[in-house]
């Protein structure tokens, strides 16, 4: 088995923890700016004592980072906390399964924006698979109680706030690929440790400037909020580590649609630990997206 496919695996796992968690925090005490931040603050820390340790028992150093990288690490640092806001915003107009449904539909534009930016081919049966994700979006679109023709409701709020996230995943996830691919002399590991720290480090700074000029009060409240905030930091940091090195092993197209697994988890924490209701057209949405990942997997 590639390396890539347990790596994936284990950063849906991750990540479909640390959303539950700020799902619990946003519903609370926190707005999803606060919410979002939350993830950033937490993990910088642990990811730069992690990576400035192995520097120093391998008595590594840290390479010269070009202008590409930088550029590569804003713009998806950027897209990434645009998305989370957007996702953690979802859950409050849907249940957490669909709120992480409708964010899944990353992979589609994934494939979309790393073939435009970095010419990352995918398979005719690649594609495929990819409209049969876009079934599966329109099946979800439409709410429990929503009434009228299937277009009308790819323009409310739930829907615009999910596709919203897809597309600013997608191009975090290329850009995170972009940046990694600029180290090409290092080992996988490495270069995803490196990237990992540089992309964090201007998340938590950059949302932290942000929060002071405008929602000062969420820096107290993120901080008062530290106990769930911790373990927001830990599983990002885990979920966040796994992706990174993954994009640098595979196109990140596939590296997402595998990711696509965090639904069947997320279906799970759904039903079993905040017991909302997951209705049959829900069910049916998720069923297509499971079956595009599938047949994704399947053409590589």
């Amino acid at each position: 088995m590639s390396l890539w496919i347990p790596v994936t695996i284990a950063a849906a796992s991750f990540q479909t923890v640390r959303f539950m968690l700020q799902k619990v925090l946003s519903a609370s005490t926190l707005s999803p700016a606060g919410a979002t931040f939350s993830r950033f603050a937490y993990s910088m820390p642990l990811v730069l004592v992690g990576l400035f340790t192995y520097l120093a028992i391998s008595g590594r150093s840290l390479p010269t980072l070009s202008p590409a990288f930088w550029g590569f690490a804003a713009i998806g640092g950027t897209a990434q906390i645009l998305a989370t806001i957007c996702v953690v915003a979802l859950f409050k107009q849907r249940n957490f399964a669909v709120g992480i449904t409708f964010k899944k539909t990353e992979v589609i534009q994934t494939a979309l924006v790393g073939l435009v930016v970095l010419g990352d081919a995918i398979s005719l049966g690649g594609w495929l698979a990819i409209l049969i994700g876009l079934a599966a979006v329109l099946v979800l679109s439409k709410s429990p109680s929503g009434e009228g023709p299937w277009w009308r409701h790819l323009t409310n709020r739930a829907s615009r706030l999910g596709l919203g996230s897809g597309i600013l995943f997608a191009f975090s996830a290329v850009s995170y690929r972009g940046a990694s691919l600029q180290l090409h002399d290092l080992e996988p590991v490495f270069r995803a440790a490196i990237t990992l720290a540089a992309v964090v480090s201007l998340q938590a700074l950059g949302m932290a400037a942000w929060l002071a000029v405008r929602d000062r009060a969420q820096l107290v409240a993120v901080w008062d909020a530290r106990k769930v905030g911790l373990w927001v930091g830990l599983t990002s940091l885990g979920g966040s580590f796994c992706w990174f090195l993954a994009f640098t092993l595979q196109n990140a197209a596939y590296v997402k649609a595998l990711g696509q697994v965090e639904l069947l988890l997320s279906l799970l924490a759904t039903v079993l630990f905040f017991r909302e209701r997951v209705s049959s057209r829900e069910v049916l949405g998720m069923g297509l997206l499971c079956l595009s990942i599938l047949a994704l997997i399947l053409t590589i």
